[in-house]
């Protein structure tokens, strides 16, 4: 730790008190796009426009899940600085419980610059996220995980703090849910993935776990799962998801959708996926709701649409029950 981080309490809940229905453990950050107006040039000056929003995988998800009328709650860390303010106020403006998150004087809060092009397709991203080398197993060990009935962690959490996070799993009660990021950062789960049981992944992640030079995602899936990681979402892009569990392999296709803007969609589709598993849908149920949120947010240019809602999925108020 590079100094003290203080736990930020808002109206009188403590974190030995507070039960979530989902805690999110992982990246807040402050997204910055630039879209190119034109095709882009290299070593030169590009003409684009700008935009700036909160990111982060662990927020994302946070706030799709809060948007979506679940009770959620966000651990992490931000800095002293404006941008951590923003962004504690406006997620306790969505009812995300923010009395998780700490404040580290000594680090800037996270900041994330995707530069994309005319099409919204991502060109390049850029990440200053040193704050979250301080979400170290002794931070993990002062939340009160074992009270949320599932946790979900994305990989900008160190090597050793998910690790540790498995272990903690295999002993407890709540169901754990992890998102790769990307794939170097998938590099940093344990070889043994027992514990998780949801894993999140795309095509070049899962690739990466299983260690394949040729991405061939049945594949990667079934060795995921014999890793000890229970039920494998991996996330195809425009071609859909393939989904891997106890029956097997199922490939779900991806609807025609306008794309205006990438930023987010696998966030939001774990969001409605997560959502609709805590209600009790079946796997494929639960990930064709992300894959309508994915294709949602992809047709905007939100990270987080501000409109998502259960009416806005097309799912109703008779959920499954728990």
């Amino acid at each position: 730790m590079t100094g003290p981080v203080a736990l930020r309490k808002l109206r009188g809940v403590t974190a030995n008190a507070t039960r979530h229905h989902i805690l999110c453990l992982g990246g807040a950050v402050i997204d910055r796009k630039y879209r190119g107006r034109a095709a882009p040039q290299f070593a030169t000056s590009n003409p684009v426009d700008a935009a700036q929003s909160f990111g982060g995988v662990a927020r994302n998800v946070a706030e799709t899940l809060a948007r979506l009328g679940v009770s959620t709650a966000l651990a992490t860390l931000v800095g002293e600085d404006g941008n951590g303010t923003a962004l504690l106020d406006h997620l306790a403006a969505l009812n995300v419980q923010v009395d998780l998150i700490g404040r580290n004087p000594h680090r800037r809060t996270a900041e994330y610059i995707a530069v994309l092009e005319p099409e919204g397709r991502l060109l390049i991203g850029l990440a200053e996220m040193a704050i979250f080398e301080d979400l170290t197993p002794g931070w993990l060990g002062k939340l009160p995980i074992e009270k949320a009935d599932w946790v979900f962690a994305d990989c900008n959490l160190p090597p050793e703090t998910l690790n540790t996070l498995l272990q903690r799993r295999r002993k407890g009660s709540f169901r754990l849910a992890v998102d790769a990021v990307s794939a170097p950062k998938a590099k940093r789960l344990p070889q043994d993935l027992s514990g998780i049981d949801l894993l999140f992944l795309n095509r070049d992640e899962a690739a990466a776990i299983a260690d394949q030079a040729v991405p061939v995602p049945v594949q990667a899936a079934l060795h995921i799962q014999s890793a000890g990681a229970a039920r494998v979402v991996v996330m195809l892009g425009a071609e859909g998801c393939l989904l891997a569990d106890q029956d097997g392999c199922t490939f779900l296709p991806a609807a025609a959708t306008t794309c205006v803007d990438v930023t987010g969609a696998g966030d939001a589709l774990i969001g409605g996926c997560l959502w609709q598993i805590s209600c009790g849908a079946p796997l494929t149920e639960a990930v064709a709701t992300g894959m309508r949120a994915a294709a949602l947010t992809i047709a905007s240019d939100a990270t987080v649409r501000p409109d998502m809602s259960p009416a806005l999925l097309g799912v109703g108020e008779n959920l499954h029950a728990r």
